[in-house]
């Protein structure tokens, strides 16, 4: 099951799984708004989903740049969904994190995804129910490190965790205004970001695939969207471990490299 939504804001979609949403929901009569902030890689992504027929209007932007957001979100439009994609992800490298590298993935992943979704949310909530009766639908992109306190990667995992639970926690209320969150929990994606990964990553699986089951999981109404399955239970199993061991276990595998 996957739902056809006309108005469609996506973040980060110049590559990985931002563009495999972007094209999954580009079709004619779509109308997709779509940041990044390589100038290349924006249009070209914007050019694949012109080819199915979609309308789009792209817009380089950072997200950690609020009044930025503010102003593109606020002159969007109707939005049926916004997908606040963009983030970044980097690790220790076997050492201490960096204070400016743990900042920077606080900054893009948490303030990132509240400069997004929280004007959206705000326009939603004045703009007429849809065909199912509701105003509009925000998705955060997590993962499923946020169940994880992984040693080799403790902002990226905090940041996801933070989010997912933001999402979950919000939904709650904000659906009694006709608006739904959802939290997107994906394993591990064939993208730009963790080709970078010199360790092995179970289950891998292509950003297009990814980026179905996000949509089909969404319109099914999910609050929580987590794939695959072996690699949640997974997650979930070594989230549940005393931090001791799982510290042990953690520091005999090999660390997720530091941003370059």
């Amino acid at each position: 099951m996957q739902a056809a939504w006309d108005h469609v804001l996506i973040t980060g979609a110049s590559s990985g799984l931002g563009r495999a949403l972007a094209e999954a929901c580009a079709r004619p009569g779509a109308v997709l708004h779509l940041s990044g902030r390589d100038v290349a890689r924006l249009e070209a992504a914007a050019a694949a989903c012109r080819a199915q027929g979609a309308e789009v209007r792209p817009a380089v932007l950072d997200v950690t740049d609020a009044g930025a957001m503010q102003d593109w979100i606020a002159g969007a439009g109707r939005l049926d969904l916004v997908i606040a994609n963009a983030g970044i992800s980097a690790g220790t490298g076997g050492a201490t994190e960096p204070p400016a590298q743990s900042r920077a993935i606080f900054e893009t992943n948490v303030t990132g995804v509240l400069n997004t979704a929280l004007p959206a949310i705000e326009a939603m909530a004045a703009q007429a129910p849809g065909a199912d009766g509701v105003r509009g639908r925000v998705a955060v992109i997590a993962s499923l490190a946020a169940f994880v306190a992984a040693p080799g990667a403790p902002a990226y995992c905090a940041t996801k965790a933070a989010v997912q639970r933001w999402a979950e926690a919000l939904d709650a209320t904000e659906r009694l205004r006709g608006i739904r969150l959802h939290a997107i929990c994906p394993g591990y994606v064939r993208t730009p970001m963790t080709a970078r990964n010199s360790f092995p990553m179970p289950f891998l699986m292509d950003a297009a695939d990814a980026a179905r089951r996000t949509l089909g999981g969404i319109a099914r109404g999910r609050v929580r969207v987590a794939y695959p399955w072996p690699t949640y239970a997974m997650a979930r199993f070594a989230g549940a471990l005393p931090p001791a061991l799982r510290a042990w276990i953690f520091s005999r595998m090999p660390a997720k490299d530091r941003a370059g």
